[in-house]
C-alpha cells in the first residue's frame, strides 16, 4: 500500500521496489494498492466502521478492495514522528476488513521513518491485524540519491527477505480464522 499521496513522494518509488522483490520471489499474489487512487476524503461515515454499516460509496469500495487481500505491506513516510494522515484516514475507514490479516512495514525518512511504524504498529492493533516483527527502515541519506531518487542499498534488499517471508507465512496462517 502506497501511503502518501504527496506532491514528489518517494513512497510511489519504493512500493514498485517492493512489489519488484516480491514478486520475484513468489509464493504469494501482490499488487500495489495507492492511495491517491481511492481520492478517499477525511472520514465521513455517520456510524463507527466496526458497526460496519457503511453509507457512502467511495467506502464500500474501499471496503471491496481491502476485503480482498489476506496481508498489506504498507510503505509509510514519516511525518513529524508519525503516518502520513492519508494513510491513517485510509486504515480509519474500515474495521472487519483489517481484522486477522497480516502487516509488515517498510518505512523512509530522516530516521528511516521508524517512528512511523511504531505509530503503524498500534493502530495495526487495534485493527487486529498481526503485525511481523521485520521491518525496512529506508533513511534519506543511505537509500535515496540526493535524498530524493529512491536506490536501496545492500541493507534494505536484506531487510525486505525476512519481511516477506514473515508476512507470508502470517497471511497464510490468518486466512484461517477468517474461513
Amino acid at each position: 500500500m502506497v501511503g502518501s499521496t504527496r506532491p514528489g513522494r518517494r513512497s510511489k518509488q519504493v512500493a514498485d521496489w517492493v512489489l519488484a522483490r516480491a514478486t520475484s520471489r513468489g509464493g504469494a499474489d501482490f499488487e500495489i494498492l495507492d492511495l491517491a487512487d481511492y481520492n478517499l476524503p477525511l472520514l465521513d461515515e455517520p456510524m463507527p466502521p466496526s458497526l460496519g454499516n457503511y453509507q457512502n460509496e467511495h467506502t464500500k469500495v474501499w471496503a471491496q478492495t481491502i476485503s480482498r487481500f489476506d496481508g498489506f505491506v504498507f510503505v509509510t513516510a514519516e511525518y513529524n514522528h508519525s503516518v502520513p494522515g492519508v494513510l491513517k484516514n485510509a486504515l480509519d475507514f474500515l474495521y472487519a476488513e483489517w481484522n486477522n490479516k497480516a502487516a509488515g512495514f517498510v518505512s523512509y525518512g530522516s530516521a528511516g521513518g521508524v517512528r512511523a511504524v511504531e505509530a503503524l504498529r498500534l493502530i495495526a492493533g487495534e485493527l487486529q491485524m498481526a503485525d511481523v516483527r521485520a521491518q525496512v527502515a529506508l533513511p534519506f541519506a543511505t537509500d535515496f540519491e540526493n535524498f530524493t531518487t529512491f536506490r536501496p542499498s545492500e541493507t534494505a534488499e536484506e531487510a525486505l527477505v525476512p519481511l516477506l517471508d514473515q508476512l507470508i507465512s502470517w497471511a497464510t496462517a490468518l486466512k484461517t480464522l477468517r474461513t
